[in-house]
């Protein structure tokens, strides 16, 4: 009977912590962000353009990245294109798409805010061994969470089935029909599918 128990018991444990520190995250963005005149959600938009590919700098993928309203990343981005933080520009080939970037000055800012992370200092410290199995935990438990709620991954490249090596640092996209570089093949995009297990 306990052994049944244990399970269970490291199952809530294991929500609990995860939400204590989704709380002690947030907490310290806004602490971050208020230091520089920015809400969270400023910061969540930095991040993301950060991380994000050439197929999801866009407001739409950022909305459903965020979970937001439309209006609501709108207003967002006009605020961090005010502060120059954020740069927006017409896509060459289809001019009605709208392609947001990290200015030097966001690139800058986010430099400034990851260097002084609790999360960077503790991951720094712990064994490599305990970083790396904490790491297959979470992806197997975003990869569910994210399957039973519908939203669309948002996966790096590297790990979608529509990424094809065609050599040492040269990729193809079978969906977008693009060629990848190296450095693109870690960024997230909004159109990854994750990789059936063989």
């Amino acid at each position: 009977m306990a052994i049944g128990l244990i399970p269970r018991t490291a199952r809530r444990f294991t929500a609990g912590w995860l939400r204590w520190f989704w709380l002690l995250t947030r907490a310290g963005l806004r602490q971050a962000g208020a230091a520089q005149g920015l809400q969270p959600v400023h910061l969540h938009v930095l991040f993301y353009l950060n991380q994000a590919n050439r197929f999801s700098n866009t407001p739409l993928a950022l909305t459903e990245y965020l979970g937001l309203t439309k209006g609501t990343v709108s207003q967002t981005v006009l605020v961090l294109a005010r502060r120059r933080l954020v740069s927006r520009y017409a896509d060459p080939q289809d001019g009605r798409i709208v392609r947001l970037v990290l200015t030097e000055a966001g690139g800058a800012l986010l430099n400034t805010l990851n260097s002084a992370g609790a999360w960077r200092e503790a991951v720094r410290i712990a064994s490599p061994a305990r970083v790396s199995s904490a790491m297959i935990v979470l992806r197997q438990v975003l990869a569910q969470v994210q399957l039973q709620s519908g939203k669309r991954s948002f996966g790096v490249c590297s790990s979608c089935r529509h990424n094809q090596r065609l050599g040492p640092r040269s990729y193809f996209c079978g969906l977008m029909q693009e060629k990848l570089s190296s450095p693109e093949v870690r960024r997230i995009c909004r159109e990854h599918s994750a990789q059936v297990p063989i």
